[in-house]
């Protein structure tokens, strides 16, 4: 089991290997066929365990200096107890017709209160995440990544079905294939017939971007008590961007863009004024903003070239023990460090669509990119871009900033918007409505990126629906899960009754 999770932490970006994630699922119902409920919890955790602690590895690089190995360890044991708990459950509904599909519902819903807890919501390593490319990415545009994730978990357990049944029956031609034949190949099928209704034309223009990635040395999360390092290196690297456009190099943007808390503003920043006026044109900058109550949020700023910074957009959704620490007192238990992190303010969602450069820009910041809300927010606003300023130069030079990227190109094709993602040390990159990347970055370089983007104002299935697919999707697990106990209920009674009834002797 645990080499199911390390297969499925192999799907995840950068390898573009998301095919790997059904094979995953599918060695996942194996083992679970016949468990008993123990040990469908203990073998659902085992693969969990084995897939978080590999895929989450980079919190070593975060948080491993000044907190040592208990967060990447805590959390991927908790984690891992909602897979544990997926066992469990599938074993529940395993006697429903067909239980394949029930299954698969169970495992997807458990991911919705994985936003909700531990840590106010770790929704990291979702299913749907798996899948920045292949045959399952453009049911992101109908259903977002609650049905992405279904797709590919029902894939996995119809595959699972499928060779159980050809190993019990040894006969292709049996009927009681069908389901599992069906499970294997119909979100696979439906979503290549998906593909063609992915629209990546401009509708309302488009618009010259351009995106500075200013760099910073590897230090993690110390970089904190260092903003001089990240403002210098961007206002250099923007300096330099801004030669180029004099000299006709490259195209002369119509919005510059800053990576989240590039700077920060403490009060009136003269020097950003005297850098955006310099190229003319509307800016969104990334900040930690105090404001006049002493409360720090992270911003993301519209800034006018003549009339300087405008609305903001404040990030809703925030890093745990990089913005703020929960529980606090027993972390200071743990670590005398605890006290080095900020309290930051959480946002309300207002102006996550900001007007800029003659039209609405979407913002959502780094984090927020694993949650639905934030993006879902950006584009009901009116945003027809989308821009994610990310600070991964905390993260060090492991994944997480690929596996962030992989989340941006879903998101693209589920509100099928192009997306700038905008990072301090990298991957920024530009990427299509279809989730293509157009042009990247590399990890800790200083670099810029200018291209033409396309404006959408067409919204998707997804955006229509909202979280009614994952609540839809909930609410069928559940009752699934009510169906499984009251059969099984009735079944031991059954048995219990015939047993009692048989004849002495």
């Amino acid at each position: 089991m645990a080499a199911a999770g390390v297969l499925y932490y192999l799907s995840f970006a950068p390898r573009p290997l998301w095919w790997l994630a059904p094979i995953a699922f599918a060695a996942f119902a194996l083992v679970l066929r016949g468990r008993k409920f123990r040990g469908a919890f203990g073998y659902g955790f085992v693969f969990g365990l084995a897939f978080f602690l590999t895929q989450l590895l980079w919190i070593q690089d975060f948080l491993g200096r000044e907190f040592g190995p208990w967060p990447w360890l805590g959390l991927s044991f908790a984690l891992a107890l909602y897979f544990g708990l997926g066992g469990f459950l599938i074993t529940v509904v395993s006697r429903l017709p067909p239980a394949p599909l029930w299954g698969a519902l169970v495992f997807v819903a458990l991911e919705t209160p994985r936003t909700w807890f531990p840590l106010g919501g770790f929704p990291w390593g979702r299913v749907a995440f798996s899948q920045p490319e292949g045959a399952f990415l453009s049911l992101a545009s109908v259903g977002g990544a609650p049905l992405v994730g279904f797709a590919v978990v029902l894939t996995g357990f119809g595959l699972a079905a499928l060779l159980a049944r050809l190993y019990t029956t040894r006969r292709v031609r049996d009927r009681a294939l069908a389901w599992p034949v069906a499970f294997t190949l119909v979100p696979a099928i439906a979503g290549l017939a998906v593909w063609p209704t992915i629209g990546t034309a401009a509708q309302d223009g488009s618009l010259t971007v351009a995106t500075v990635q200013g760099n910073a040395p590897d230090i993690g999360i110390a970089l904190q008590g260092q903003r001089d390092v990240l403002r210098n290196s961007h206002l250099a690297e923007s300096a330099r961007l801004l030669q180029q456009v004099r000299s006709g190099a490259v195209a002369r943007p119509d919005l510059l863009v800053w990576p989240e808390t590039a700077t920060a503003i403490y009060d009136d920043d003269p020097g950003l004024d005297r850098m955006v006026s310099a190229f003319g044109v509307p800016a969104i900058i990334g900040a930690l903003v105090r404001l006049p109550d002493g409360q720090d949020e992270n911003d993301a700023l519209a800034w006018d070239p003549r009339t300087g910074p405008g609305a903001r957009y404040t990030k809703q959704e925030l890093v745990p023990f990089g913005e703020y620490v929960p529980a606090r007192a027993l972390a200071r238990l743990v670590t005398p460090f605890v006290d080095n992190t900020p309290e930051i303010r959480a946002g309300d969602g207002t102006n996550a669509a900001l007007s800029v450069a003659g039209t609405k820009v979407g913002v959502f910041i780094c984090y927020e990119t694993a949650f639905d809300g934030p993006a879902r927010d950006a584009v009901d606003q009116g945003g027809e871009l989308l821009v994610v300023p990310t600070n991964n130069a905390w993260y060090g030079p492991g994944e997480m900033s690929y596996q962030q990227l992989a989340m941006s190109r879903l998101r693209a094709v589920e509100h099928g918007r192009a997306v700038v993602v905008s990072a301090t040390t990298g991957v920024s990159a530009l990427v299509a409505p279809d989730g293509t990347i157009t042009s990247s970055t590399g990890l800790f370089t200083a670099d810029a990126l200018v291209g033409r983007v396309p404006l959408r104002t067409q919204t998707t299935l997804s955006d229509r629906l909202g979280a009614w697919t994952e609540y839809g999707l909930l609410a069928l697990a559940i009752a699934g899960v009510a169906g499984g106990a009251v059969l099984r209920f009735r079944t031991r009674r059954a048995s219990a009754g015939t047993t009692a009834g048989e004849p002495a002797g």
